[in-house]
C-alpha cells in the first residue's frame, strides 16, 4: 500500500526567495514474499509560492526575520501546519550562503519543515537539486545523452554534467547576474568582491548599457570556458568557487539552463529591469558559443533549485534497519566516512565538531564471521555513546543485533543501509516510511567558510 509524505522545499537565493509545496508517493517494489523494498514512487507540487525578492538589511546582511515572515506567509497560502510536514530542505544558496548571518536564516527557519528537515546547500547539492528540479536529470536517461547542465542565478552558476541519467561531475562558478547593483539611472550600488578585481568601476560610478554588457559578456565567457568552448583564462580560474573543479573535457554534450538568469535567455529586456546585470547576462549568453548549437531551457528556470528542494532531497534507506533507544528524527549528524579494511573507527568520529555517524564506504556485505568481528571494532570504538552506522550493503539488520550484543545495556543503536554518504557530508534520518526511513544527505553551508 502507497504512503505519502509532505515535503516542503525552501530557497533563500541570492537574488529570490521562494517555496514549494509537494507530495511524495512511497511504495514497496519488492514482491510478496521478499524484503520490503521502499521507493519514492511519485512526487506532485502541490504549492508554488511567489518569488520574493531575498530581503536584505544591507548590502552584505540577510533580514533573517523578514524571509521568516515570507515563509510564514507562504505557509498559511498553502494551507499547512508546520506539523504536517514530513521532510524536504532548506537551501541557502549563491551570495546569500556566504554572508555572515546564514546562522541566524537556518535559526529563523529551521522550525518549519517540522521536525524532520534542516538542510542547506554548499554548491554540489545545489547543483544535483537544480539539475534533478529542471528535469535535465530525467531527461539525460531518457534521452541517453550527456547534458551539462548550468543553474546561473544572483551569486553563482552550479554545473553538473550528467551522463544516461546520472550526475557525475558538480562544480560552481562565482558568475551571476546580482554581482553587481545598480539604480534605475545606472549608478553601481554594489559590486561583489569576486567581481571587483576584473573591472575598472567602482560603487557610486555610473555606468552605460554598453559598459555593463562588457561586464556581462566577461562573466558569460567563464562559461564559456567551463563547457570547454573558450580557452580558460586567468579570470575563468579566479571565478572557480573554491573548493569545486568544472568537468575536463566532456566531447559532445547537450547544454542545459536554469535559474533567474536563464530566465532572461530567451527575452529580451530592459537592461535595468532588475536592477542588476540579470538581463545583459541572459544575452550575453544567447549570444555566446553556448547556445550556437542546440540547448534546453525548462518551463520551470527560476523555480529549478526549489523543485529540486522540495521533490529530490530526500532519499530512502534500505528496509533490513535496526534501531534500538534512539529517538527520531536525528539532525544534521556529521559524517565520518570509514573505507574498506581501515580500522581507525575512533579516531574517525573523534575529528568530527561533534559525535556523528559512521558511513562504511564501499564495505560489501561480510559473512557472519566478518560481521561479528566489524561489530566488535565499532562498539569498541563508540564505548557508551551513541552508534550510528550507514552502510551502502543490504547488512544493517544483522550488524545492528550483532553491535546490540555489544554495546552497554540500553545503548542508543541506529544502522541503515541502503544509502551513499560521501566524507564531509551531514545527515538527518527520520520517523520511518513503513520499513525504511527517510534520509536526506547533505553539505552544510556553515562548513564553507
Amino acid at each position: 500500500m502507497a504512503e505519502q509524505l509532505l515535503s516542503v522545499g525552501i530557497d533563500v537565493g541570492t537574488t529570490t526567495t521562494q517555496l514549494i509545496v509537494s507530495r511524495l508517493q512511497v511504495e514497496n517494489r519488492a514482491g510478496a514474499f521478499a524484503v520490503p523494498r521502499m521507493e519514492i514512487t511519485g512526487r506532485q507540487v502541490v504549492y508554488e509560492s511567489g518569488i520574493h525578492f531575498t530581503p536584505l538589511l544591507s548590502g552584505e546582511l540577510v533580514d533573517a526575520r523578514a524571509i521568516r515572515e515570507i515563509v510564514a506567509a507562504e505557509y498559511e497560502k498553502a494551507g499547512i501546519q508546520r506539523q504536517d510536514v514530513d521532510t524536504g530542505a532548506i537551501i541557502i544558496t549563491g551570495e546569500t550562503s556566504r554572508k555572515e548571518n546564514a546562522a541566524a536564516v537556518l535559526s529563523a527557519l529551521s522550525d518549519f519543515a517540522g521536525d524532520f528537515v534542516v538542510a542547506t546547500a554548499g554548491p554540489d547539492l545545489e547543483s544535483v537539486l537544480a539539475a534533478k528540479g529542471a528535469g535535465a536529470v530525467a531527461d539525460s536517461e531518457t534521452a541517453g545523452k550527456d547534458i551539462l547542465h548550468m543553474d546561473i542565478g544572483g551569486g553563482t552558476s552550479n554545473l553538473a554534467l550528467i551522463r544516461q541519467g546520472r550526475i557525475v561531475s558538480t562544480a560552481c562558478l562565482n558568475v551571476g547576474g546580482r554581482l553587481m547593483k545598480l539604480t534605475p539611472e545606472g549608478e553601481i550600488t554594489y559590486i561583489s568582491p569576486v567581481l571587483q578585481p576584473h573591472v575598472p568601476y567602482r560603487v557610486g560610478q555610473r555606468i552605460t548599457r554598453q559598459q555593463a554588457m562588457e561586464v556581462a559578456r566577461l562573466l558569460a565567457h567563464a562559461l564559456e570556458a567551463a563547457a570547454g568552448f573558450s580557452p580558460k583564462t586567468d579570470v575563468y580560474r579566479s571565478l572557480i568557487t573554491s573548493g569545486t573543479q568544472p568537468p575536463g573535457e566532456m566531447g559532445e554534450v547537450l547544454l542545459s539552463f536554469s535559474g533567474g538568469v536563464a530566465d532572461c535567455i530567451a527575452k529580451e529586456l530592459p537592461w535595468l529591469e532588475f536592477g542588476d546585470l540579470g538581463p545583459l547576462l541572459g544575452k550575453a549568453i544567447r549570444e555566446s558559443k553556448l547556445c550556437r548549437g542546440d540547448y534546453r531551457l525548462d518551463g520551470q528556470t527560476i523555480r529549478a533549485t526549489v523543485i529540486g528542494a522540495g521533490c529530490h532531497s530526500t532519499q530512502l534507506s534500505g528496509s533490513t534497519v535496526y534501531l534500538q533507544n534512539v529517538k527520531l528524527p536525528l539532525k544534521n549528524l556529521p559524517v565520518a566516512a570509514l573505507p574498506e579494511g581501515q580500522w581507525d573507527i575512533r579516531k574517525r568520529l573523534e575529528a568530527l565538531e561533534s559525535w556523528g555517524v559512521l558511513a562504511l564506504a564501499g564495505w560489501k556485505a561480510p559473512d557472519y564471521g566478518a560481521v561479528c568481528q566489524l561489530a566488535d571494532r565499532i562498539a569498541q570504538a563508540v564505548g557508551d555513546r551513541p552508534c550510528y552506522v550507514a552502510l551502502e550493503e543490504d547488512m544493517a539488520k544483522a550488524l545492528g543485533h550483532a553491535l546490540a550484543l555489544r554495546l552497554p545495556k540500553g545503548a542508543a543503536c541506529l544502522c541503515i543501509d541502503g544509502v551513499h554518504i560521501p566524507q564531509g557530508s551531514y545527515l538527518d534520518v527520520g520517523a520511518p516510511a513503513g520499513p525504511a526511513y527517510p534520509v536526506v544527505i547533505k553539505t552544510l553551508v556553515l562548513s564553507r567558510q
